[in-house]
This record gives structure tokens, C-alpha cells and sequence, in this order.
């Protein structure tokens, strides 16, 4: 009787391996990191008037202190990918993130943990995503160019500050839904969240809870070897009185041969002054050779507070998916104490 019903598991469970799709991908990645001046901040909560701890009036403190310029850098990526198929064509698919990262204040490692799940319903051109998804901006064409860097530290787009709707790769995520439909050379995107924000009062003791949705759209045109790319976003303030942050972006990117390249302009609506403008970077990439792609990256904004990134870098190609990375650059702003440089290389390998 056993044995009859170990083999009715055993064949049960060979079934559902069969009738599903698990797939395994990502990368590792290690190498030096520097960053000038490099620091680390520590925030302490501690009691207030009343000396109790945990109470209305509990103050925080921080501390900075100076940690080493140059550390060991490394991610490793895992993604989870569950797949199934109706009879009719219907893709439904799930996916979970594992990864760990160093931490970039201090170069200790950072344990490795599960992301939050997102799902997906996949028919002809039309997909939707629900859960911890990207949004209009995070999937927009050539938003983020060329980045450069083994750990991709600068990009086009540093001078917006803009909280648009994100894929979280180590932590649960917006529990949001984005659509995306594709049709010849147009394609098309929206994504919603529905959330809220907690605003503290004056003096600090108190706060109140207001609705922050945020919502985005896009459409993205490709001819010949050119795509262009137009998002707008926007968030619910939920204070009367106070505009709605908000963000526009434009993207052209293109390819000529070994060489590519993008542009790309914002404007960035964020009610704030020292944030409150226009962005704009372009990048660019080209292969010298089978083996070896060099890159640059330059983004800024004219608001005070906009981060100005200017880098090269470099890829060389091992085969078999392991590549050399590294990249030098310098990331500035009108309101920052000094300019900081940033440098980085390692390997890479893809699986």
C-alpha cells in the first residue's frame, strides 16, 4: 500500500513539473568600489522631555563618520521566473528576486532576501503587471541610456528627483498594476498606485495619514533605427493647497553602426525649491572593436539641489557571458559642499 502510494506522489508531482515553467537567471557581479570622502550616518532615537523611550516626544539624533574611500563591491541576483500557458495562448508568469549587495556606506556585506512577488497576463501585445512592478518611467525607452560602471552609478538621468513607480529588487515593492500594449511600431504604457502618505505636524508630535496615489502614462514611437519615448506622471499631494508633484520626460535614442546613443529632457515638478525644474543628459556608447564598448554619461538640472553626473567607462568581453566593467566619474550639484569622485571595475558574469 506504501509503495502504491509513494507512486501516485511521484507521479502527481512529475505532472505538475510538467504542466508548469520555472526559470532561473541573473548575474553576480564583484570588483573595487571608490567614492571620495566616503561616510557612513547613524540615526538614534532616544527620549525626549518625558526621559521615556517609544513616546510622542522622542528625539532623533545623527552622526556621521568617515569610513574607507575604496571597498569591496558585489551583487548577486537571482530571478525566479513561474511560467504557465493556457490552451488559448494566455501567459501568466510570477517572479521573486533574490539578491544581496554590499553596503555602500561601509563595505560590510548584506544578506541576501526575497523582493516582493510580482505577476504578469501576457496576450499578443498587451501585457499587465500587478504587484511590485515598474512603472511607466521605469520601463520608458532609453530613460536610463548608458550607464555607466560596474555597479551603473552614473546615468542621464541624475538630475530628477521625481518618485516615480519602481521596481523593488530587495524589498517588497509598491502593490501597484501597469499596462503596456504593443502594436506595429507604437507602443503604449500606464501604471496605478494606490497609497498613502503620513505628513507630521508642526512641532512634530503629531501626524496624519492623506492619500498619495500616483499614476503614469507613456508612448513610445520607433522608425528605422530611432525610438522616441514621452511619460507624464504624477502624485496626489493630499494637502489642500499644495500642488502635485509631477514629471514630464522625453527620450530619443538611436543606433548608427557601432556607434549609439540618447538624449533626454525633463521637466520636474517637484514643489520644492531646490529640486523644482528642468533635467537633461544624453549618453552614448561605441564599440571599438569585437570585444571592447566604451561609454559616457552626463546628466544635471538647473535647480540647486540637481545631482550633476559627468563619467566614462568601459566593457570588455570574456565570451561565455563574463565581461570586465569599470567606470570613472564625477557627480556635482550648485548647492553641494564640494564635487565627490567616483571610480569602480570588476568582473561580471551572466547567467
Amino acid at each position: 500500500m506504501k509503495k502504491v502510494l509513494f507512486a501516485s506522489t511521484a507521479l502527481i508531482a512529475t505532472a505538475g513539473v510538467a504542466a508548469a515553467e520555472v526559470n532561473f537567471s541573473g548575474y553576480g557581479r564583484f570588483g573595487i568600489g571608490y567614492t571620495e570622502d566616503r561616510s557612513e550616518t547613524t540615526i538614534v532615537r532616544g527620549p525626549g522631555a518625558d526621559g521615556l523611550n517609544g513616546t510622542a516626544d522622542d528625539v532623533l539624533a545623527s552622526s556621521t563618520a568617515q569610513t574607507d574611500d575604496v571597498i569591496l563591491v558585489s551583487r548577486f541576483r537571482l530571478n525566479i521566473d513561474g511560467i504557465a500557458e493556457t490552451d488559448g495562448g494566455v501567459r501568466f508568469e510570477g517572479r521573486v528576486r533574490l539578491q544581496a549587495d554590499e553596503d555602500a556606506s561601509n563595505g560590510e556585506a548584506n544578506s541576501a532576501g526575497l523582493n516582493g512577488a510580482r505577476f504578469s497576463v501576457i496576450y499578443g501585445g498587451l501585457r499587465v503587471d500587478a504587484g511590485n512592478v515598474a512603472g511607466s518611467f521605469d520601463n520608458l525607452a532609453n530613460y536610463y541610456g548608458n550607464e555607466v560602471g560596474l555597479e551603473l552609478f552614473a546615468g542621464q538621468y541624475s538630475g530628477v528627483n521625481y518618485n516615480f513607480l519602481a521596481y523593488s529588487s530587495t524589498g517588497s515593492g509598491a502593490n501597484a498594476v501597469f499596462f503596456q500594449y504593443s502594436v506595429g511600431d507604437f507602443s503604449f504604457g500606464a501604471s496605478y498606485d494606490q497609497a498613502q502618505a503620513t505628513v507630521i505636524g508642526a512641532g512634530g508630535t503629531t501626524s496624519t495619514t492623506v492619500d498619495a496615489d500616483r499614476w503614469d502614462i507613456s508612448a513610445t514611437y520607433t522608425f528605422n533605427n530611432i525610438t522616441a519615448a514621452v511619460a507624464y506622471g504624477q502624485t496626489d499631494a493630499g494637502v489642500a493647497g499644495v500642488s502635485d508633484p509631477s514629471l514630464t520626460v522625453l527620450t530619443l535614442g538611436g543606433e548608427w553602426g557601432d556607434f549609439s546613443g540618447t538624449l533626454f529632457v525633463a521637466d520636474d515638478s517637484t514643489g520644492v525649491a531646490a529640486t523644482d525644474g528642468t533635467a537633461w543628459g544624453l549618453s552614448a556608447a561605441y564599440n571599438l572593436g569585437a570585444a571592447t564598448t566604451l561609454l559616457f554619461t552626463y546628466g544635471d538640472g538647473n535647480a540647486s539641489a540637481d545631482l550633476q553626473q559627468v563619467a566614462i567607462g568601459a566593457i570588455y568581453d570574456l565570451g561565455g557571458g563574463v565581461s570586465l566593467r569599470g567606470g570613472l566619474g564625477v557627480n556635482d550639484c550648485d548647492s553641494c559642499a564640494d564635487s565627490t569622485m567616483k571610480a569602480d571595475f570588476g568582473a561580471q558574469f551572466n547567467f
